[in-house]
Formats: structure tokens, C-alpha cells, sequence
């Protein structure tokens, strides 16, 4: 492993920083060449220079630090319930806010004011307010936090700015009067300031005075005059997305193949739309199937977990906000359209290949049957000739579905988990539109290098031998029944930075497996996307050497000789082909979307 740069060892502390002073232990912290953002738990703030240029530094601290305030003094939803609804006001009314919680943080801990200081003045460089030559081009709430932020933490307002402010000041105090000074006094009570903030708001005129709530009565009248069906049906059609892809459409169909898919394409689409909600089904309605459950593993295994207690299989709308989940989908789509061409027409080839063994064939030269328009200059010729006819053969096609597992460590963080994450959703699609079922699964872990199994471990006095010492992350992007439109964008998680960290494949291989049998189809297909081994520091520092490797080889092995799921990998820059029968390596990663679809086709063509 090469030796960690001053950059890495700057963001590592940065986001050990952020976690302390945001009390969340989840905090993400990655570098950002755009306007820095925050979602959720994921922080996105200025990328310094290599040498780090302490000016530079200073204000990613910055960013940071204002992101760790919000999380740990902000609530959402009490800021949107009282959120005025004109415009204007309500972009005074979310920068207030800012300047409410940043000032918590200036004045409880100096060493983050000169952090703050510096975010300020990188967001007034950009802001209109520095080109302002006239009150009335200064934007309001710029100019109204800046202010408050003066009167409540002592800080000037940048030099820069200063100007435009002064433009507007005494107009500001004028109409607000003694509104400001009470805030101070409520710096930690985000209902109270919120409750003066709109006051100052009101008597700058930027929003109505409040108006009396509706009865008790009203509400009941109005809840019971809806109908909850016409509800359920909105919420449905919500869920399923009712907004255009151009993504979708530009990933259906290349130029040189419109001919010969463009049916096809249409009528999966058409499937895909009339997606019924019964779809969707509940696992817990699965059968359970009589052959081999992954529970009859034989003894022989020598595997076990410290504890269960932590693991969590969790769906991926779950780990973060609809807003978040949305960006990482666009961002997914980005990454898309430049490999479109490649990976759809690979995933045209494969529809023909499942196509073809569905299409009809027939038996010729037959005495009886349909008559064979192919033979009708033989009638006309020898009227006496009976073998001029055709019977329809039957072709068997096996109900099947297939599972997608895929290895989501830290070390497919970048371009392998874009691939990965792009070939799902391909795959997802055209497998629906032949009448395939797909299931696309992840896995790693909650933390890194243990998490409460470790604590939980230490606390007993670290007896020998634990097993293993990490609390698993086992995700459902998309299950078998669901529709690939009501799952498209959980897909997007995969970009998410702060989900991948380490990755047990014996236990994911176990559970991926253990939902296939649970599945009526006939035929049932595994196939896993990795890169190398099993990791796990903290599990393998206390137990044997090889303890997660022996166990994946001994899982592989009971699956491929004595399982009903035929399974396949497929290795991303390491070899796995020491672990799997049938596998393949890629050295690069665009080899990814095409070898997936050649070993599918090949699984497709195998008869167990």
C-alpha cells in the first residue's frame, strides 16, 4: 500500500473533526471542485492544493465545520414548518438559519472561528453582492446575514461586501428596530430564534403576519372528504417516477441497432409502465423451497460471527435522503451516457440471445400438421407427395431469475463501482423486458476495522478466536419482484462514498444465495461482481490466517457442486478465478458491462 499523501492524512482528520463536533459517527467528508454541498451525512468541501496552502485549508475546515454545526443544531423538519412561503423570504429565512447555527459554534469553540471566518469570505466572493453598486441591487439576504452575523458573533462584515451592506443598513434597522437583540439570548433554541426571525421578516414586509390555523373540526372535514384509494394510486405513480429520463430512452437503443430492437424495446417499455403493484410482492409470501437451504451448510465450515446483533440488511432508500438519492442518480446517468453505445448494444445481444430460445420452432417434412407454405410448389408438382406439412415444436424456456451481488468495499471506490452500478441497471432492464426477474444486492460493512461487534468483543475481555468481528451491511437495490422503474434510483447509492468500506463475501454469498432458494423459479442464477479477496482488518487480526478466505472457498464450493443455483463471477483488476469454476477477469474496468452480458448469455444456454 502506498505511503498516504498530506492531502489524504488532511482529509482523514477532517473528517474525524467533523464527526466529534456533529456527534455522528457516520460523517463522510470528500473533496469537491464545485460549489460545496452537504447531504445528509456526506460532506462535500473545497479540494486544497497538493501542498496544502494553509489559506486553502482553512476553508474546507470551514465548510466542514458549518456542515458539522447544521447537523448537530438544525432540525429539518422544524425548519420547514415554519418556513414563510414568498420567495424572498424564504431565502432570508434559510440564511438566517446559517447564521444562527455558525454562531453557536463561534462563540463555544475559538478554534473553529477563524474556520467559519474564512468559509464566509469564500462565499461572498461569489456572491452578487460584491458587484452591488446601488441598494437596490443588493441581495437582501445576503446583506441581512451578514448583519446578524456582526451583531451576534462580533465578526465585521467582510471588506468586500461591506459597501453593499452599508447601502442598506439603516434602512434594514429602521423597519426591524429592537427585533435583533433578543436573538443572542435564543442562539439554542431553534423554534424560539425561528419565531423572531419571521417577525424581523414581517416588519421588513417580505411576508404576510401569520394567519389562524384551521379548527380541529375543519381538518376532520377535510382528511374524511379524500379519498385514500385516489391517494394510494398519487402515492403510487410518485414512487414510480413520474418524470421523463432522458437517460432511460437515450440507453433503450443505439442508431445501428433501431431496426432490430425497436419492437422490442417499445413493448418493454410498455411492461415496464403497466407495472402493477402486486409486482412488487412481500418476501415474507416467498415459498420456501425443499431443496438445499444455505442453512444445512455442513459443520465442517469452522465459521462463526462474534455476534449477529449489528448486521442489518437494509433496503437502499433507507441509507439516505430522497433528495440525496436523486443527485446520486443524476449523477449515475452522467457517468451512463457516455457508455451507452457499449453496454446497450451488448445488452441487445443478449435480449436476442433469451429471445431466440423462446421463439418458435418447428418440425418439417411432416405427413401432418399446418401446411408448409415453404412446400407448395412440391404440392402443385406431386400432388401425391405427403410430406408437405409442419408441426410447431415445443420449446421449453426455463422460469428464471437472476441475482446481481456486488462487492461494495472501499477498494471499488471510483470507476469499478460506476461500471458495476451502470451494468445493474442496464441489466435490470433489459432482463425485465424479457421476462427475466432480477435481484440486485450489495454488500459491506457498517464500519471500518469493527464496529459495536469489536466494542461489544473488547468489553468481554477479548477472548480467543472470536470469528468475526464486524457488523454487516447487506443492501437490496432492487428485489426480484419490484419493477426496475421503482428502483432505478437506488442504484445512484453506489456512488456514495461513504457506503463502501469492507467486504465479507462467505456471509454475502450465504444470504444472496439463501434468498434464490426462496424463489419458485426453475432456474436460478448467482453472479457475483468483485474485486479480490475477503477483507476484513479487525476479523482477520484475531483470528487465523485465512479465516474469511477459507470460509468464501468453502461456501463456492458447496454452491457449484451440490446447490441448485448455478453461479459465476466476475473479477474487477484481481483474479477470482482461483475461488470460482466459472469466472473471468477484467484488468479494465470498461471491459465490465460487455462480460457480464457474455457470461449471462452463456449461464442462459446451460441446462442443469
Amino acid at each position: 500500500m502506498s505511503e498516504q499523501t498530506p492531502l489524504d492524512r488532511f482529509k482523514q482528520a477532517l473528517t474525524g473533526a467533523s464527526r466529534a463536533l456533529a456527534h455522528e459517527a457516520e460523517v463522510e467528508v470528500a473533496w469537491s471542485a464545485d460549489t460545496p454541498t452537504q447531504s445528509g451525512k456526506n460532506f462535500r468541501v473545497p479540494l486544497p492544493g497538493r501542498n496544502l496552502p494553509r489559506e486553502q485549508a482553512i476553508e474546507a475546515r470551514g465548510f466542514a465545520d458549518s456542515f458539522a454545526l447544521r447537523l448537530r443544531h438544525h432540525s429539518e423538519a422544524l425548519h420547514g414548518k415554519g418556513a414563510p412561503p414568498e420567495p424572498i423570504a424564504r431565502a432570508c429565512y434559510d440564511a438566517i438559519e446559517q447564521v444562527r447555527y455558525e454562531a453557536i459554534g463561534s462563540t463555544r469553540y475559538a478554534g473553529i472561528r477563524g474556520n467559519l471566518d474564512a468559509a464566509v469570505e469564500m462565499r461572498t466572493a461569489s456572491d452578487p453582492i460584491v458587484r452591488a453598486e446601488a441598494a437596490g441591487d443588493v441581495p437582501l439576504p445576503t446583506a441581512l446575514s451578514l448583519m446578524l452575523r456582526e451583531a451576534l458573533t462580533g465578526e465585521a462584515v467582510p471588506e468586500r461586501a461591506r459597501a453593499a451592506v452599508d447601502l442598506v443598513r439603516e434602512d434594514i434597522l429602521a423597519k426591524i428596530g429592537t427585533d435583533m437583540d433578543g436573538l443572542a439570548d435564543v442562539l439554542d433554541d431553534q423554534r424560539a430564534f425561528q419565531n423572531l426571525t419571521l417577525d424581523i421578516l414581517r416588519d421588513l414586509d417580505l411576508t404576510l403576519p401569520e394567519t389562524p390555523e384551521p379548527t380541529d373540526a375543519e381538518d376532520g372535514e377535510d382528511e374524511e372528504g379524500e379519498n385514500p384509494e385516489d391517494q394510494d394510486e398519487t402515492d403510487e405513480e410518485d414512487e414510480g417516477g413520474a418524470e421523463p429520463d432522458a437517460a432511460d430512452a437515450r440507453s433503450e437503443v443505439t442508431d445501428g441497432e433501431a431496426e432490430g430492437d425497436a419492437d422490442q424495446d417499445v413493448e418493454g417499455e410498455q411492461e415496464m409502465s403497466d407495472g402493477d403493484p402486486s409486482d412488487d410482492g412481500e418476501e415474507g409470501m416467498q415459498p420456501v423451497r425443499p431443496n438445499r437451504p444455505w442453512t444445512d451448510f455442513p459443520e465442517g465450515f469452522d465459521y462463526k460471527a462474534y455476534t449477529q446483533k449489528f448486521d442489518e440488511e437494509i433496503e437502499a432508500a433507507e441509507l439516505c435522503d430522497n433528495e440525496e438519492l436523486d443527485r446520486l442518480r443524476t449523477y449515475l446517468d452522467s457517468q451512463l451516457a457516455g457508455l451507452q453505445g457499449v453496454v446497450t448494444r451488448l445488452a441487445n445481444r443478449l435480449q436476442r440471445r433469451l429471445m431466440a430460445q423462446q421463439s418458435r420452432s418447428w418440425d418439417f417434412d411432416q405427413e401432418e400438421g399446418m401446411l408448409d407454405a415453404a412446400r407448395l410448389t412440391r404440392v402443385v408438382v406431386s400432388p401425391g407427395h405427403a410430406l408437405s406439412y409442419k408441426i410447431e415444436r415445443d420449446t421449453e424456456f426455463k422460469d428464471t431469475v437472476v441475482t446481481l451481488l456486488i462487492d461494495n468495499s472501499g477498494s471499488m471506490r471510483g470507476r469499478p463501482i460506476s461500471i458495476a452500478a451502470i451494468s445493474a441497471d442496464i441489466l435490470a432492464r433489459t432482463l425485465e423486458r424479457c421476462g427475466v426477474k432480477t435481484e440486485i444486492l450489495g454488500f459491506t460493512t457498517r464500519a471500518w476495522k469493527g464496529g459495536q461487534s469489536r466494542e461489544m468483543w473488547l468489553s468481554d475481555g477479548r477472548p480467543a478466536n472470536p470469528g468475526r468481528l464486524n457488523d454487516l451491511r447487506h443492501i437490496l437495490y432492487k428485489k426480484a419482484d419490484e419493477p426496475w422503474r421503482r428502483a432505478r434510483r437506488n442504484l445512484g447509492l453506489m456512488m456514495r462514498e461513504g457506503l463502501l468500506k469492507e467486504n465479507i463475501d462467505g456471509e454475502a454469498l450465504m444470504w444472496a444465495h439463501d434468498r434464490l432458494l426462496r424463489r419458485p423459479e426453475d432456474r436460478r442464477i448467482l453472479m457475483v461482481i468483485s474485486d479480490g479477496a475477503p477483507v476484513d482488518d479487525s476479523s482477520l487480526s484475531v483470528n487465523p490466517a485465512g479465516f474469511l478466505e477459507s470460509h468464501l472457498r468453502k461456501v463456492i464450493d458447496w454452491i457449484e457442486n451440490q446447490s441448485p443455483v448455478q453461479l459465476a463471477a466476475i473479477g474487477i483488476g484481481h483474479d477470482v478465478t482461483r475461488y470460482y469454476k466459472r469466472s473471468v477477469t477484467i484488468m479494465d474496468v470498461e471491459q465490465l458491462g460487455g462480460t457480464i452480458i457474455e457470461q449471462l448469455a452463456d449461464l442462459f444456454e446451460i441446462e442443469k
